[in-house]
């Protein structure tokens, strides 16, 4: 008897057509976040739902499994406690992971291995929490403290020991409680432009000429004890003296005698 074989249609895996180019997938990222069904923090964020889409691709993720688990913090993608840990345990070099509490120093511990590797532990207490200056802190960490630190020592040992299956990802928990200055961040600034000095204006001639006479005066009346003083005053309000004006008022020396309207009294 001859038995006739047929080929089953593949399982759905949430969008039957993957984007397949950057215009198509910030189409999709649009649509999916201006619809009544997208996760509240990607409502109305195309561009963060589209970086979600683009970090889960990476890890094997389907677009709206990349909305569901993926959280955009600080500009930075992150994924939830919980979506780690089964990324991880999909992994094939998964071996096992167990978790403890402590109460009685408020101490959570995460233990993970890889396929024939060795243990890995990572404890992160409520003495570390303090020191980070997360405990305490409003939000999750003053009402469900003992999951935080479960979830806190989760994400670094997870991370440690399978960053080929993560590709950077932290967890969201721990993303929230960075401040957006903790990660190394390119500033971009604007190339400073030379400072482009002014225009050089110098004593007309004729106008040197005129005010002169007062300047002699002043020299002669012992107003200033040096040709320096009274030349670094004049150029102080604009106007500097050409080399040969500055020869000519060098020639100026002070007199001790009294001038009244620039005559000797």
């Amino acid at each position: 008897m001859n038995t006739q074989m047929t080929t089953q249609p593949a399982k759905p895996t949430g969008l039957s057509m993957q984007p397949q180019n950057m215009e198509q997938a910030m189409r999709l990222a649009q649509i999916i976040s201006n619809s009544a069904l997208a996760p509240k923090s990607y409502a109305g964020k195309p561009e963060d739902a589209l970086v979600a889409m683009m970090m889960g691709y990476e890890i094997g993720l389907n677009p709206m499994q990349s909305l569901q688990n993926i959280a955009v913090i600080n500009g930075r993608p992150a994924v939830w406690g919980d979506a780690m840990l089964a990324l991880v345990q999909n992994h094939a070099a998964f071996g096992g992971i167990k978790e403890d509490f402590d109460e009685a120093t408020m101490t959570a511990s995460c233990t993970v291995w890889r396929k024939n590797g060795e243990r890995h532990t990572v404890y992160f207490s409520q003495q570390d929490a303090q020191t980070a200056g997360l405990w305490g802190k409003s939000g999750p960490w003053q009402q469900h403290p003992k999951r935080m630190l479960k979830l806190r020592a989760r994400g670094f040992a997870l991370r440690d020991q399978f960053a080929d299956a993560l590709l950077g990802l932290v967890s969201a928990e721990e993303a929230r409680d960075m401040d957006a200055t903790d990660d190394m961040v390119i500033e971009h600034k604007t190339p400073k432009q030379p400072t482009i000095a002014p225009p050089t204006t110098y004593y007309p001639d004729e106008e040197f000429n005129a005010k002169y006479p007062g300047w002699e005066n002043s020299m002669k009346s012992g107003r200033f004890s040096h040709v320096n003083d009274l030349i670094n005053l004049v150029e102080s309000k604009g106007k500097l003296f050409t080399d040969e004006q500055k020869m000519i008022l060098a020639e100026l020396e002070p007199i001790n005698a009294e001038y009244t309207d620039g005559e000797v009294a």
